[in-house]
């Protein structure tokens, strides 16, 4: 028989947050009490008032096709948002509706990427980046950043990482995994290498709400000369607790991006749920003190998290500026009872102690884990205590 899987699926991993969180519903399914620190998502139910949105759309026969890029009452809640949060004035036609965050991105990246082209993912990085761009035929570039500094990278490093093949930068802020912003100053130095190389960037803003301590979000896009550079991705998945209804979304003033991802779209799943785009125009249109009582939560528990990681001898973290997850230094403890990087030391946590996490070599540093705080305070806290016996067997090991 002929050979019958491409090179390219041949290549391509499976997502790691996603197997752990496959592991961790295995075990729990015989039995085992697993305490959950993988999952990329909010442990709070979908607000009342989206879920009823959802209900009266399906009481009105809403489940047919829609538009491809999405219903035009989804764009223009969509275009509410950016203009009211950040002074950002987009037309619904400047926006294409997908089936969640990371949908758009893999459109982005099949409608801009050519065979050899590269782009550029700033390490530590969410660990779909670099897949989705080898899978469109492109290089991903990776540029190193150091903890010290917050895991802000060097203008400088990522200046001699830019050729005459890169195409576009991708950034992610605050960050999936590290929950780092980036400084005004770092983000004012990259728009002036972008704007000298014409290069595009390809900015993850998907928790662009989930920012702790009173911090601003400062959209790439409002940089001054960034606008027409940048496609921004966004959802409804982590602000309104709406990671399975699975609506996300860009918006460029590129037409022929929309043109193009909108195309790819209609090749591929066709409109995003008619159903679930509903709901998010009630998410995006409606109030929105959901969104600050959850920010509250996650700012309790990462308060919590921090205190208690860094408690632990051996390990360390830098407290996060948003998001939901601690990216924990593990490196004391390589070398220890066999732990060669993070995916044994994950692999030991769920086996021996039943602590799910998601290691680091995925995101671009085995030097740490992945634990992710969108869950109960005692549940932090019983998982914390389970990892501070894991790490002192293996320090009196």
């Amino acid at each position: 028989m002929k050979k019958i899987l491409s090179q390219r699926a041949g290549q391509l991993k499976p997502s790691a947050t996603l197997a752990i969180a496959a592991k961790e519903r295995e075990l729990k399914s015989q039995g085992v009490d697993v305490i959950g620190f993988g999952a990329g998502e909010p442990d709070f139910p979908t607000p009342e008032r989206i879920r009823e949105a959802a209900k009266r759309s399906l009481d009105r026969g809403e489940t047919f096709y829609t538009p491809v890029g999405g219903t035009v009452e989804l764009k223009k809640a969509v275009a509410h948002r950016f203009l009211e949060d950040y002074g950002l004035e987009y037309k619904p036609e400047n926006i294409v509706v997908s089936c969640g965050a990371k949908h758009s991105l893999y459109n982005i990246f099949q409608a801009i990427i050519d065979p050899g082209d590269e782009i550029i993912c700033l390490a530590p990085y969410w660990v779909s980046y670099p897949e989705m761009v080898a899978l469109a035929g492109g290089k991903p570039v990776i540029v190193e950043t150091s903890e010290k500094k917050l895991f802000e990278p060097e203008i400088e490093a990522v200046a001699k990482r830019v050729s005459a093949e890169t195409k576009a930068i991708v950034l992610n802020y605050p960050s999936n995994p590290t929950g780092v912003m980036y400084s005004t100053e770092f983000l004012e130095q990259l728009a002036r290498l972008v704007e000298a190389n014409d290069l595009m960037v390809i900015s993850d803003e998907i928790y662009d709400k989930l920012l702790f301590d009173g911090r601003k979000y400062t959209p790439f896009a409002t940089v001054p000369g960034m606008k027409s550079r940048t496609v921004t991705v966004n959802g409804v998945s982590k602000t309104y607790a709406m990671t399975g209804l699975r609506i996300g979304y860009l918006a460029t003033d590129n037409v022929e991006i929309v043109k193009a991802t909108t195309n790819i779209q209609s090749q591929s799943t066709s409109n995003p749920c008619n159903t679930a785009q509903a709901a998010a125009v009630e998410a995006l249109s409606g109030p929105q003190s959901e969104v600050v009582e959850m920010r509250g939560v996650f700012e309790r528990r990462r308060d919590m998290m921090t205190e208690l990681v860094n408690q632990v001898p051996g390990l360390s973290m830098i407290k996060p500026h948003g998001a939901f997850y601690a990216f924990v230094n593990i490196s004391e403890f390589i070398g220890k009872k066999g732990v060669s990087g993070s995916s044994d030391l994950a692999g030991y946590l769920l086996e021996k102690h039943h602590v799910a996490c998601v290691p680091g070599g995925p995101f671009g540093s085995d030097d740490h884990i992945r634990l992710s705080f969108a869950t109960k305070k005692d549940i932090i806290a019983e998982g914390m205590k389970r990892i501070r016996s894991a790490c002192a067997e293996l320090s009196n090991g």
